[in-house]
């Protein structure tokens, strides 16, 4: 086996035992990239260099007995973390050129663990997407189709894991983005309880719902990865100080007893058959591995893309008025005045998304609407948060699909953003609520295309959805298996 298509758990076996060493391995990779990133798109900043040098530097680490976690293996990072020295563009041109002095608080955990970064992976202009289409770097391809999209708005970072131009990667989730796209490239993706990994150095989206995770092979790299990720931040006002478990310990628990609700909303008209046969099959697995399966109501799910489209964009407007050309990034040329030099600037640096979703945000908290539109989106999440937590004193974990349907093809609903914003319908609430969930592949369509299982846990839960992954990746079979449209 090529040491690019393998796992982190079974690199690190090879590194102990000497069989190779974390060169042999980022050459791998970096070969893997050379030959297929033309068709896949992965990439938008790929630091060749830093890597070899990261790379020898883990290698002497192991010589000398030290063996972090990560010690050695080479991970992709979504373009959306601060990284010292390097671009860090948000998948914007307003930030192209942007050269961060400092690492995000999560960049210096994983590099505290010895991991080897191969580069910045293409994500939607400033997370704002649901296929990966809104890049100014151009659009990533799926590695089991080229011709359909791979998920937004952490598309980069799914599809270099599919692809084996990396190990594994990290993204950011606001209303989805790592289980989505995980979800259509057939990849483990994981979205912490807010406040469980520090924000600190993440460009914000909207701050409130934005929370990075994991992308990995499988639901073993997973827990390693997170593992690595978390914990308190200071320099973080949302991060929570609290004990972070050992989540490889949980992984061989199992099921037995445990209480699997399946929310009946998550199920509905407009749901793909082949989502739906799939998804049924791994609540079956479950129930035969011995969970107890519990009908439970989410009543509130209904309301939660309108709730979102109006708390994200309202916190977009904010944190993206500090892009005027002033303090960072594209600044535009020959302007006669300050203000014309702003206006040029915002109109030639954002996209047309990230245009609409300040327009939006901008006129729900105006003075005539705030009460109208952004109060009354902040009651509806109360609302939903109460589900959950009525849902949750009824059963330990929620079992559901990810997305409605498999990855559409390329340019399928670019022009349609309703109908993009609705594919986010099943992974909304969760962000709005703050609990952790994440998707595991569990089935193919009949066009190849990957079907994600999504697995949600009330706050701090992760070891338990964890267990359960964990256990239904070794009934399903299908952990290993290698994308074949490219």
């Amino acid at each position: 086996m090529k040491l690019y298509s393998q796992t982190i758990h079974e690199l690190k076996k090879g590194l102990a035992a000497g069989e190779f060493s974390s060169t042999d391995i980022t050459l791998s990779v970096l070969k893997r990239i050379d030959q297929i990133e033309g068709k896949v798109g992965s990439y938008i900043t790929l630091d060749r260099e830093n890597a070899l040098r990261g790379a020898e530097e883990a290698d002497q680490a192991i010589s000398a007995g030290e063996n972090g976690a990560l010690c050695g293996i080479p991970l992709a990072l979504k373009d959306i973390v601060c990284t010292e020295g390097l671009r860090t563009t948000c998948g914007s041109k307003i930030l192209d050129g942007f050269i961060p002095p400092y690492d995000a608080t999560v960049v210096t955990r994983l590099k505290n663990a010895g991991a080897v970064i191969l580069g910045k992976a293409s994500m939607d202009e400033f997370a704002m997407g649901s296929s990966n289409e809104t890049c100014a770097f151009g659009t990533p391809r799926n590695p089991w189709s080229l011709e359909h999209i791979c998920g937004g708005s952490s598309g980069g970072s799914a599809a270099a894991v599919a692809a084996d131009e990396c190990i594994a990667s990290i993204g950011s989730d606001t209303g989805g983005s790592i289980r989505q796209p995980a979800s259509h490239c057939g990849v483990v993706g994981l979205k912490p309880t807010y406040g469980r990994i520090s924000r600190y150095g993440l460009i914000a989206y909207a701050s409130s719902l934005d929370q990075l995770g994991p992308f990995a092979k499988d639901v073993r790299d997973c827990a390693l990865m997170l593992q690595v990720m978390s914990g308190y931040d200071e320099r973080d006002s949302t991060s929570v100080n609290t004990p972070v478990p050992d989540y490889g310990n949980s992984l061989n628990k199992g099921v037995v007893g445990m209480k699997v609700g399946v929310p009946r909303e998550y199920f509905v008209e407009g749901l793909d058959p082949e989502v739906d046969r799939a998804v049924r099959e791994g609540i079956r697995l479950l129930a035969e591995a011995g969970a107890e399966i519990v009908d439970v109501s989410l009543p509130h799910t209904e309301y939660g893309v309108a709730a979102y489209y109006v708390i994200a964009p309202a916190e977009a407007s904010s944190n993206l008025a500090r892009y005027d050309g002033v303090r960072f990034g594209h600044r535009a040329a020959d302007s006669g005045s300050l203000l014309e030099m702003y206006r040029r600037t915002r109109s030639e640096g954002f996209g047309g998304e990230v245009k609409r979703r300040i327009m939006i945000g901008t006129y729900a908290l105006s003075a005539g609407y705030y009460d109208a539109y952004y109060r009354k989106a902040l009651q509806v999440r109360t609302l939903i948060v109460e589900d959950f937590r009525r849902a949750f004193g009824q059963c330990d974990i929620l079992v559901s699909p990810v997305a409605p349907t498999p990855a559409w093809r390329i340019g399928e609903k670019i022009n349609d953003p309703l109908s993009m914003y609705l594919s986010d319908v099943l992974t909304i609430p969760s962000n709005l609520a703050g609990v952790p969930c994440m998707s595991l592949p569990c089935g193919f369509s009949r066009g190849g295309l990957p079907i994600g299982i999504q697995i949600q846990g009330p706050h701090f839960a992760e070891e338990k959805i964890l267990q359960a992954a964990f256990r239904l990746e070794q009934d399903l079979g299908i952990a290993g298996r290698k994308a074949t449209g490219i």
